[in-house]
């Protein structure tokens, strides 16, 4: 990838794979609440959940300053998620929707759409895979591209057993806004979060 994809900005975008981290204890009350490293263990974002009825997330950076805020839409078939730029909710500050397929889904699928992108007919971005099994991939455009931006993949270790947290390391490709790889998967665990919760038999 040579060209720039700066979705949230040109200052997360590097001119070299980007090698994250991301760790999340695996309690249901601090779901979303992740922490994001690079490979040093220097801090680049964290979650921080605010509850409510449209379930929000903020992404802040190292300062503690809010880049982009995630809302769940509800009242809607598929499961849909806004992101806005800072700590807004305000339909000018929309950055991108992602939102589901379809209704059922046995591997998350969610396709991507840039605010300008109104009409929703074309992806421009898509990621598949499945959070609680450990991998995803993100890719530039619809359905039919092969064109991969990132790949998330589950570091399993029994001290992470112990501990009852989530590892992940997140590979992103140069001049791609990893920012943006981080706000996805932010969504896609809440997507497979509430999916799992869905499934559970009743005791």
């Amino acid at each position: 990838m040579t060209q720039q994809i700066p979705v949230i900005g040109p200052e997360y975008c590097m001119n070299y794979p980007v090698e994250l981290k991301i760790v999340r204890k695996a309690i249901a009350l601090t779901t979303g609440n992740f922490k994001v490293t690079d490979v040093n263990d220097n801090d680049l974002f964290k979650v921080e959940v605010k509850w409510s009825i449209h379930d929000r997330r903020i992404l802040r950076d190292s300062a503690g300053n809010p880049v982009i805020t995630l809302r769940q839409k509800i009242m809607t078939m598929h499961a849909r998620w806004q992101i806005f730029r800072g700590d807004s909710t305000n339909k000018k500050d929309l950055i991108f929707t992602a939102k589901t397929s379809s209704w059922l889904q046995f591997k998350t699928k969610l396709n991507v759409f840039l605010a300008y992108n109104k009409k929703e007919k074309v992806s421009d971005f898509r990621l598949e895979g499945s959070y609680s099994k450990g991998s995803c991939k993100i890719y530039v455009g619809h359905g039919k591209s092969k064109s991969i931006l990132a790949k998330m993949r589950k570091k399993e270790t029994v001290m992470n057993g112990l501990t009852g947290k989530d590892d992940f390391r997140v590979t992103v490709n140069p001049n791609v806004d990893y920012a943006f790889v981080v706000a996805l998967i932010v969504v896609l665990d809440n997507i497979d979060t509430y999916n799992e919760v869905k499934q559970e038999p009743p005791n």
